[in-house]
């Protein structure tokens, strides 16, 4: 009866000690940034009504959600996302609000991977999002709120910038429905060229299907460019190149070098995204760290139209490759381990209050006797023990 009773479902764990330390230390680095931007927490429910999630434009498959139901017998779901559910909660809570809003999140979402393949199924993300405005000073704010944030957590990391109207205009020209347009953008996110040859192959040649099979490999710096505007001349996706060739530009002055890089086979899966999106990869990790874009469309789906963009992060991830790393150390040990004789405990409490002030990591033992104590000392490798009384 008690066979799954000391072990956690799969593609979830337990978060001990030095882990939680690192994840403490990551995430106050990332939230600084959010609150220096002038962003505000909120938390939405860890359930919502799948309804939420139901939307064409969501991305998310019912497969991919862990599904329940309320006594009332209404479809539930554990939180896939935090974009969809504050879309939501600003149409309704913070609908009379002064715009533009700014929100940032700390929270865990579930998505239901059944091969897992070394993927989890419970991760922590933070995020921020830009409500009620659009245009390029807004993009700019949002992208350098992730660059920002990435900085602080990590030296060696990558921004790749791409646009929604690329892919969207061109395959807007083909005469498919939106399954073949699926495979399409599934073959250009994993830079599969041979399924996507496959696929256009099966079209009438014209320039967009030419394009759409370069995509793909159109990845650099500002060159890119020059080499996208040969390919879409003549096409609607022009002017998405122009305007991000426009945020390219004004990134210059910050010197990122090849930290920022253009990837116009960057085509986000989340169909929401109708302007510039964005991924942020960190050395050693070989997923995504940050995902995001525009979005304007969304919170017209909740009766609110708005202009919005924002990102997420994944920090689990990034607390897994900081514990790797030999050269940091995220240890609990106290320095000092302060032992009282019968009848000094309030004294050698107010010791260990006392040399915490004073920078000095002090813990109060509270075991019996001094000679347990000097062997928990030891076996913690704990450097000194005193005593009082």
């Amino acid at each position: 009866m008690n066979k799954y009773l000391k072990i956690t479902p799969e593609g979830t764990k337990d978060f001990l000690f030095a882990e939680c330390s690192a994840m403490d230390d990551i995430c106050g680095k990332i939230e600084s940034v959010f609150k220096t931007g002038g962003f505000k927490r909120v938390i939405t429910p860890g359930i919502e009504f799948y309804d939420v999630f139901s939307l064409p434009c969501s991305g998310i498959s019912q497969e991919d959600m862990f599904k329940l139901s309320d006594n009332k017998g209404r479809l539930l779901v554990v939180r896939p996302d935090s974009t969809l559910p504050i879309a939501r909660m600003v149409s309704s809570r913070l609908k009379n609000s002064v715009l533009p809003v700014r929100l940032y999140y700390k929270q865990a979402v579930y998505r239901n991977n059944p091969t897992l393949t070394g993927r989890r199924n419970e991760f922590m993300q933070m995020g921020v999002e830009l409500l009620g405005v659009k245009g390029l000073r807004a993009d700019l704010e949002i992208l350098s709120t992730a660059v920002k944030s990435v900085s602080a957590i990590a030296s060696d990391f990558r921004i790749e910038l791409g646009h929604a109207e690329v892919f969207d205009a061109l395959s807007d020209e083909l005469d498919i429905d939106d399954a073949f347009k699926e495979k399409l953008r599934v073959s250009i996110e994993s830079k599969n060229y041979s399924a996507l040859n496959n696929l256009l192959d099966k079209l009438e040649p014209c320039r967009a299907v030419s394009a759409i099979r370069s995509l793909p490999s159109l990845f650099g710096g500002e060159e890119i460019f020059g080499k996208a505007a040969e390919i879409c001349r003549g096409t609607k996706a022009m002017s998405a190149l122009d305007y991000l060739h426009t945020i390219y530009n004004n990134f210059a002055p910050l010197n990122l070098g090849d930290k920022l890089i253009i990837d116009l086979g960057l085509v986000q899966r989340n169909d929401y995204y109708t302007g510039f999106v964005f991924a942020g990869y960190i050395n050693g990790i070989g997923d995504a760290v940050i995902t995001g874009g525009r979005y304007d469309d969304l919170l017209g789906e909740f009766g609110a139209p708005m202009g919005a963009a924002g990102f997420a992060i994944d920090t689990d991830a990034v607390t897994m490759l900081r514990l790797s790393d030999e050269n940091v150390s995220y240890s609990d040990n106290p320095e000092v381990l302060v032992f009282a004789e019968d009848g000094h405990e309030i004294e050698a409490i107010s010791l260990v209050s006392k040399l915490n002030a004073q920078g000095i990591k002090a813990q109060f033992s509270v075991l019996p006797t001094l000679e347990e104590t000097k062997s928990f000392a030891a076996s913690r490798k704990i450097a000194e023990v005193r005593t009082v009384g």
